[in-house]
């Protein structure tokens, strides 16, 4: 969604964009509402004037997928181009790109999206990636873009120049509060009065997302009343069952609701509701859905970890160390301090109008311009 995002803001400022990813259930005309047509490397399809090619995949292992058809691709296209923009590590799409990029003196650029630290997983595999397939995809990159301070900070802390790391923000389209519904939808579904304050943490869980703190946190700030929704996939087999069984023994089982995967109009139900967004994460480089939450105008409470933190703190939420009792009094002070509570409702929209694709989008074409050498003389 970040990418189509960004790329539908750069084309309404006149750039001519194609996007090029592997194929990963793209198999017919019709796949996924797409009218796509077949290419020499795979599928082809348009959409708002900008071109998207997937390329056929021999093999597919998490984000590591064969895609003979690149060579092609390259090949006849790639000197087309000013700039080559890569999203994500640990695949072998960029680093057989950049190759090109090399040959042809291509500039581009590298975005993490926070996976240059390898987390969660496969520690092992990332490292070696790094090493090898990785290593000139990574050297030669004309810059780094980080997404938030703590990301940029981090990226230096490891070894990477700080005249090659550049800074734009995650956006949120703010059409994500269109349509929302009333503030009882979600709250008849499940019983809850329109009084009782509802906290909300949404994302896939997992240990480093800190549902567990936020249980002991809700059950300090709130021990009478209240209610606290945890809602996202499973990330880990029997973390859902941890949980609970923290709830229980803190005495709140009966008031922690575990909604499962929520998306479209069941997630907007759920915000609508939302007194309080909680993500008391270990690290994010930027946390998305903390901007979804303040483009709902829904005041958060978020760890120090979280790299959109620089954005919220006093504006849209409170920032606070990743600790129960730090958790616990930044809900209480926004549950009993209206005025503080009015400020922060009021300051979300101001946070979603700076996080705006289109303002990110020409901060992302000044960085082009940077490295291309090109200045844009489009719309």
């Amino acid at each position: 969604m970040k990418v189509r995002s960004l790329v539908q803001a750069l084309r309404q400022r006149g750039h001519e964009l194609t996007v090029l990813t592997p194929n990963l259930g793209l198999d017919s005309r019709h796949s996924f509402g797409i009218l796509a047509q077949r290419c020499r490397w795979g599928w082809q399809f348009e959409e708002n004037g900008v071109r998207s090619v997937y390329l056929t995949s021999w093999f597919r292992h998490r984000s590591l997928t064969l895609n003979p058809g690149v060579i092609g691709f390259c090949l006849a296209s790639l000197a087309d181009f000013d700039v080559v923009h890569f999203y994500g590590l640990y695949d072998l799409l960029g680093p057989s790109v950049s190759k090109f990029c090399r040959k042809l003196k291509l500039p581009y650029v590298i975005e993490p999206m926070g996976m240059f630290r390898p987390i969660d997983r496969s520690f092992r595999k990332k490292r070696l990636w790094q090493h090898t397939l990785g290593r000139s995809f990574w050297r030669d990159a004309a810059r780094i873009v980080a997404t938030s301070e703590l990301e940029k900070q981090e990226l230096i802390d490891l070894g990477v120049s700080s005249e090659k790391v550049i800074l734009r923000y995650n956006g949120v389209d703010a059409s994500v509060a269109d349509g929302l519904p009333s503030r009882n939808e979600f709250r008849t579904r499940h019983s809850i009065s329109s009084s009782e304050p509802i906290l909300v943490l949404l994302s896939r869980l997992i240990p480093r997302k800190g549902a567990d703190l936020l249980i002991q946190a809700f059950a300090l700030a709130c021990p009478n009343e209240g209610r606290l929704v945890i809602a996202g996939p499973e990330g880990e087999p029997g973390y859902c069952s941890y949980l609970e069984r923290c709830a229980r023994e803190l005495g709140v089982g009966a008031r922690v609701l575990f909604a499962g995967p929520l998306y479209d109009a069941e997630k907007k139900s759920l915000l609508a509701a939302a007194d309080i967004f909680v993500l008391p994460s270990r690290y994010e480089n930027f946390a998305n859905v903390v901007a979804e939450a303040i483009a709902c105008s829904v005041p958060v409470v978020i760890s120090r970890f979280c790299g959109i933190h620089s954005l919220v703190d006093g504006r849209a939420g409170l920032v606070v160390d990743r600790e129960p009792e730090a958790l616990a009094s930044a809900i209480r002070t926004l549950l009993h301090e209206p005025s503080l509570y009015a400020r922060l409702k009021a300051g979300c929209r101001v946070v979603t109008e700076q996080l705006s694709w289109n303002q990110l989008a020409g901060i992302m074409e000044g960085y082009y311009e940077g490295v291309s050498g090109k200045a844009h003389t489009g719309a």
